[in-house]
């Protein structure tokens, strides 16, 4: 089932409108090596181009290095994204992907044998767009995706059309669409994915602290979790060798009947803490992994 909002987004990724198609041809017919120096030449275009990603880019990346970012680290970041988007667009295209399952990601395996229906919370970060699609048909379940339709993503559209037999698409471009069309999503007994790291219609949020500082994340799919009753698995996928992504998961979030409603947010809280914990040592390790040029927004003081 698919909800489409009446008057779609006007907003749309940075990037001329043939870009997507350009891109495509380019890995079709080019060499490898002419097209990996004609990728590398694109993203310097980008970071030239893009002064405000870019300003927003060092800002991150301060806090993941410790230290003032360089023009070479901004380049990493932007490159890091340009690999993830291509990456999509040869899945799209027909390359094979899977996905391997980390230690840590037991309650996620056992969510995939079981035919119990879930909420899946994800991230800007590295493969972990890409592994929602290749698991819904890797492990044979419906997942419904909440996004926000916007110009400009014909890697989204793509993706869509080869995976459309498990993978389904709920555009929700109005605030107040939210709920409607979460409630059919949940309602089918599937599983239904959320980003939680950009607001966007999300006026659920709290503070957490993450690379050092004290920032507000959206936590709308723990109050979904209440409302629904059903449990929460947040997910990342990291670039594994050629061919695969590593998928690092949380352990099950469950709501607990009768419980009252500020304990189980205090639960949600420190799940969802433990979780980024887990994501920032990642980036610790490659900083490039966080796709997300937009504001930090770090909010009262630094953690001590």
């Amino acid at each position: 089932m698919v909800l489409t909002a009446a008057n779609a987004a006007k907003t749309r990724n940075p990037g001329p409108s043939w870009g997507y198609r350009f891109l495509r041809l380019c890995h079709r017919w080019l060499p490898g090596l002419v097209f990996r120096w004609l990728q590398a030449a694109g993203t310097w275009v980008a970071v030239a181009a893009m002064p405000r990603q870019r300003g927003y880019s060092r800002e991150y990346l301060r806090l993941a290095l410790g230290r003032p970012a360089s023009l070479r680290d901004v380049f990493r970041h932007f490159s890091a994204m340009t690999d993830s988007l291509v990456l999509r667009l040869r899945v799209a295209d027909g390359e094979e992907h899977r996905c391997v399952m980390a230690p840590d990601a037991h309650d996620f395996v056992a969510w995939v044998e079981s035919p119990d229906p879930m909420l899946l919370g994800t991230f800007h970060f590295g493969n972990s767009d890409l592994t929602g699609f290749v698991l819904a048909r890797q492990a044979a379940r419906p997942v419904f995706i909440l996004r926000r339709r916007i110009g400009n993503s014909a890697d989204t559209d793509l993706l869509g059309a080869r995976f459309g037999h498990w993978v389904r698409f709920v555009w929700v471009n109005q605030p107040e669409d939210f709920l409607f069309a979460l409630k059919d999503a949940v309602g089918s007994g599937g599983a239904v994915a959320l980003q939680c790291d950009r607001a966007d219609f999300s006026a659920r949020s709290e503070v957490f602290e993450f690379l050092g500082v004290r920032r507000r994340f959206p936590i709308t799919i723990y109050h979904l979790a209440l409302i629904f009753g059903r449990p929460v698995i947040l997910t990342i996928g990291l670039p594994g060798g050629p061919g695969w992504s590593l998928v690092h998961a949380s352990p099950r979030f469950d709501p607990v009947p009768g419980e009252r409603r500020p304990a189980a947010m205090a639960r949600a809280h420190r799940h969802f803490q433990d979780f980024l914990k887990r994501v920032e040592t990642e980036l610790r390790k490659n900083p490039s992994l966080w796709l997300n040029f937009i504001p930090f927004e770090p909010v009262e003081s630094p953690v001590s």
